[in-house]
């Protein structure tokens, strides 16, 4: 029977290039992958997954109103699918989570998806909320924090390098916005950007 996995973690810890790697290996021996990401996403280019280290492929864009069911059976129909894999799958709606279940359960195709947890405020997205709850399979891709600890949490920073407290849930971004810290770090609201001469920032009171 075939399972939805859930690969999560925060900014920056190769989740698109685990993806990429995993479906090479669906390739590598002869069978077909379906990539899917996002309309929201960007920032990889129009239907395309990229990776921090220059992996790149072609992939499925989908919007919220989407049915991914759908689209799954449409191209399976046309050739069959081994694996389907998700992009940025924080920006799914419990809608679409609960279709790719269906993928594992009705078509017996694996899915796995790859995404964030929570946003800047430490809250969970809805699509990561609703696969947290419903996926086989939970694995956490692990990076780090400035100060060396495992980095759980995201904070959206300005081009000073200072945390943003408010705003929009989704704006998509990369390191000139977001960085991943460590739950302490993310409390106290402390970002160091890429860059070692910028000095660590508070959060105001």
């Amino acid at each position: 029977m075939a399972k939805m996995y859930f690969y999560y973690s925060a900014m920056n810890a190769g989740k698109s290039t685990s993806l990429l790697q995993a479906a090479w290996n669906y390739q590598e021996r002869g069978m077909k992958p379906l990539l899917l990401t996002p309309e929201l996403n960007f920032r990889d280019g129009d239907g395309r997954i990229s990776s921090r280290i220059g992996l790149t492929s072609t992939a499925t864009k989908f919007n919220e109103h989407d049915s991914l069911l759908e689209i799954v059976r449409r191209v399976h129909h046309e050739q069959h699918v081994s694996c389907v894999f998700v992009d940025e799958a924080q920006f799914l709606t419990r809608r679409q989570v609960y279709e790719l279940s269906e993928v594992a359960d009705k078509e017996n195709i694996p899915v796995l998806a790859y995404g964030l947890r929570t946003d800047f405020q430490g809250n969970l997205f809805e699509g990561s909320q609703h696969l947290l709850a419903w996926a086989d399979v939970l694995s956490e891709i692990k990076t780090i924090c400035h100060c060396g600890r495992k980095a759980t949490m995201v904070l959206r920073i300005d081009g000073s390098g200072r945390p943003i407290r408010s705003g929009e849930q989704i704006k998509i971004g990369g390191n000139e916005s977001y960085v991943s810290v460590c739950r302490r770090h993310f409390k106290q609201g402390i970002a160091e950007r890429a860059s070692p001469a910028l000095p660590f920032t508070e959060f105001e009171q």
